[in-house]
């Protein structure tokens, strides 16, 4: 009989397994934090017992959400319980995006390089001076969720470079090549970038293929936060789709977009054209579900935005939250004027259009993403409202897609892209990080007015077999481990 005895057992479920197979009814049974039985039909696991038992009646169970697109490689250390994640069901985060790592890096003085401040603007946390370091200390003080890191080309150019406005020299490069072969070695899953920003803009393409190349040895991802999501998104597209070819590895656009007025509705050209490349080269692609953006504060990002929201600001963070335009009228400055006097700051940026949002992410590959920003004092709500807002707005609400879709694009598929092996799915072997949530109920409850809010419809979060999220609180269990790259996790 101990063969029928396990961990935990979650009866009566309504399984949505993250493959967009149809929901079944059925149980599972968690041993040693592995799915070690799925049975199908009610009452399936009767005759076996449980340390632990959860009745999930009325209640959908799915692969823990796995969040493509994260920018937590602090907020693992800072505040370990990862509420704003796991409260809308998310297990798994990718971190180190957008070419801003917080390893290896040690800030010794003066201002920290925006963007890199999204992390710490203080620049107490940039302490790591390799991967492998950051490591350790994340495997001797968990979190609850699990994650898999990438390295920062922009990360690597401030640690290498003494001036960024210009491209690397041969021996910049080589530098900044070791770097990132050392993070590969120690298990990170790819090199990002963020070329859109002023510290690697300056970057030629050459530039980092030669600074990638470590990818090509350890079969990691190039992502990117491309040059231009505005007039030269088709040229991003295809620097994007070069890189990729020329060092023979997958590459995944962050959090695809149109932005500006002029190139509202621009999607259907990019979709296309990102189709036709996936039939000759591995490419994968995030999208966050909201309309606006969110990144540091500069004049130049203000111009194509209907409007601006402050986030933070490090001299007068008596304004987050605020219209730019308020702000300005309150110190009675220009906006320009305002905005130089705010800085460093962070900011929210309306310039997409709905009808896009809703083309990217009924896309059959974009992955979910938040791209929240958890040290913003003010941030924007996708930071605790993107999975909950993509299953009851865009998939219960709208009827953007079946809810099987939804599931699917939150779990089965990020893992397939990022190599995440035995996660995003409920079958038996995988890893128990699952999600147990109230269809009718499920919603964000973050607002741009108040971002800082636990969705609706939660019901718990499992990590490794561990709850780390029940009853509207986290539970203080800390299950949460390297996952991906090479050596595997």
């Amino acid at each position: 009989m101990a063969a029928d005895r396990y961990d935990l057992i979650i009866r009566n479920a309504v399984i949505v397994d993250g493959t967009r197979a149809p929901r079944f009814e059925g149980e599972v049974g968690v041993r040693k934090g592995r799915i070690a039985k799925l049975g199908r039909g009610a009452g399936a696991l009767r005759d076996a017992g449980a340390d632990r038992e959860i009745d999930a009646k009325g209640k959908v169970l799915a692969p823990g959400f796995i969040d493509a697109h994260t920018h937590d490689d602090r907020l693992l250390l800072s505040s370990p319980d990862m509420s704003a994640k796991v409260s809308q069901g998310v297990t798994t985060v990718v971190s180190g995006n957008c070419g801003v790592s917080l390893a290896p890096m040690v800030h010794k003085s003066g201002a920290v390089t925006p963007p890199l401040d999204l992390l710490d603007a203080t620049g107490a946390w940039f302490r790591f001076p390799s991967f492998a370091a950051y490591f350790e200390e994340l495997a001797s003080k968990p979190a609850a969720t699990n994650f898999a890191p990438m390295i920062g080309h922009t990360t690597l150019r401030v640690m290498s470079m003494d001036d960024v406005e210009r491209p690397a020299s041969a021996a910049e490069i080589s530098r900044m090549r070791e770097l990132a072969r050392e993070a590969m070695s120690a298990g990170a899953i790819g090199v990002s970038t963020g070329t859109f920003y002023e510290p690697a803009s300056a970057a030629p393409t050459a530039e980092i293929i030669e600074v990638c190349r470590p990818l090509t040895e350890f079969k990691g991802l190039y992502v990117t936060h491309m040059r231009d999501e505005a007039a030269k998104v088709m040229d991003s597209l295809d620097e994007t789709f070069l890189i990729g070819r020329e060092l023979g590895v997958k590459v995944v656009i962050s959090h695809h977009k149109v932005a500006g007025t002029p190139n509202h509705g621009r999607s259907k050209e990019t979709l296309a054209h990102i189709s036709r490349h996936m039939a000759t080269q591995p490419i994968g692609m995030d999208c966050y579900p909201y309309c606006a953006s969110s990144t540091i504060l500069t004049w130049s990002r203000v111009g194509p935005a209907s409007k601006v929201l402050v986030t933070w600001s490090k001299p007068h963070p008596e304004f987050s939250g605020m219209e730019l335009s308020v702000v300005a009228a309150k110190l009675g400055l220009s906006q320009e004027a305002a905005v130089a006097k705010l800085l460093p700051a962070g900011a929210i940026y309306f310039a997409m259009d709905e009808n896009d949002v809703q083309r990217i992410l009924s896309f059959e590959h974009t992955m979910v993403g938040s791209d929240g920003l958890p040290h913003d004092a003010s941030p924007h709500p996708r930071l605790w409202g993107t999975f909950p807002r993509v299953l009851g707005h865009y998939s219960r609400d709208l009827g953007l897609f079946p809810l099987e879709t939804a599931v699917h694009k939150m779990t089965g598929l990020t893992a397939a892209t990022f190599g995440l092996t035995d996660r995003g799915v409920i079958r038996e072997g995988a890893h128990a990080d699952l999600t147990l949530f109230d269809p009718g109920q499920v919603a964000e409850a973050a607002t741009f007015a108040k971002p800082i809010q636990a969705a609706h419809g939660i019901d718990a979060v499992i990590v490794s077999g561990e709850p780390v999220w029940e009853n509207g609180a986290p539970t203080g269990a800390r299950p949460g481990r390297r996952v991906g790259g090479m050596p595997r996790a």
